[in-house]
């Protein structure tokens, strides 16, 4: 099945779980900047957690279904887009993203997922090395995309209850773990109130607020670097890493994000706000075990609505 791009938006990129065993040679995990909102979205239309979607930013895009299917979107809000529920689109019919409402990345699946091929065991876009996904880089106006057909029988009559979403808003409160040099700045990153630059990326969240100053002056061995680590640079303004992250820096490592609070950060766009609260690994460890179990409950919910052709 072909599905062709009408408007490419902003930044549409073909999107995965990341690709994982590589950051010894210096390969990002990449993948869902917000994972949970993926996992929905395949899992509504029938398809694996892990099978490839798109994902929209900021500015969605236009796109023509040549067969009828199934779509689902999940992540941020866009007018004349129906959320967190499967839509049917009939053969020549059109999914139009409107304005943006709420939050920064939408997740576009479709029944079957969209065949592209894997490069090192991941199917996502990695657009800082130009691979996975479709070419290696963002949709263009004219693109054409194909998805594995699907024969499942969906009924559209129904959408999650959300209130097993995580807490998405314009200025939540995102759960942090102390990093290793986390006694260096006191509680500094959990009294301040910070504001998302539009500077970020999927590398990285930069925020601007108060600058966090560190009591330490000598410089730091560079090491490894995951997507939730919380770097400071020299001028105090925080980075949060994000799923495009390089494998290693030489800053200050001030926390780690909660990986529960990943869709937290994956949806805020330029000008929102984010405060941090003080967690442990007990703690994350269990928050991210309570999210699983919900999605354990959703995945039996949904697939007594996805039956088999």
């Amino acid at each position: 099945m072909e599905v062709s791009v009408v408007r490419s938006g902003m930044q549409t990129t073909v999107q995965d779980l990341g690709r994982r065993g590589h950051l010894a040679e210096g390969v990002p995990v990449g993948g869902a900047a917000d994972p949970f909102a993926l996992r929905v979205a395949n899992l509504l239309v029938g398809n694996a957690e892990d099978a490839p979607a798109l994902e929209v930013t900021l500015i969605g895009p236009e796109l023509e279904f040549a067969e009828a299917a199934w779509v689902a979107v999940c992540g941020a809000r866009f007018e004349g887009v129906p959320a967190w529920r499967p839509i049917r689109v009939e053969a020549g019919g059109r999914v139009r993203f409107g304005a943006r409402l709420q939050g920064c990345r939408a997740y576009l699946s479709v029944a079957g997922g969209f065949d592209v091929e894997p490069v090192l065991g991941g199917r996502g876009t990695l657009l800082a090395a130009g691979m996975g996904g479709f070419q290696g880089r963002a949709l263009r106006d004219g693109d054409v995309l194909r998805a594995v057909a699907s024969e499942r029988r969906l009924s559209g009559h129904w959408s999650i209850d959300e209130r097993v979403l995580p807490r998405y808003g314009p200025e939540p409160a995102v759960r942090v773990i102390p990093g290793a040099h986390a006694g260096e700045f006191g509680g500094a990153l959990y009294a301040g109130r910070f504001v998302v630059s539009a500077k970020s990326s999927r590398m990285g969240i930069r925020l601007d607020g108060p600058a966090l100053a560190r009591a330490g002056s000598g410089d730091l061995v560079s090491t490894a670097v995951a997507p939730g680590t919380i770097q400071v640079p020299p001028d105090g303004h925080p980075i949060v890493l994000m799923a495009d992250a390089q494998t290693l820096g030489g800053y200050p490592r001030v926390g780690h994000a909660a990986s529960v609070d990943f869709p937290l950060l994956a949806q805020l766009a330029p000008g929102d706000a984010v405060r941090f609260s003080r967690t442990t690994v007990g703690e994350a460890h269990a928050l991210a075990a309570a999210q699983e179990r919900r999605i354990a409950l959703l995945h039996q919910g949904i697939a007594g609505k996805v039956r088999p052709p």
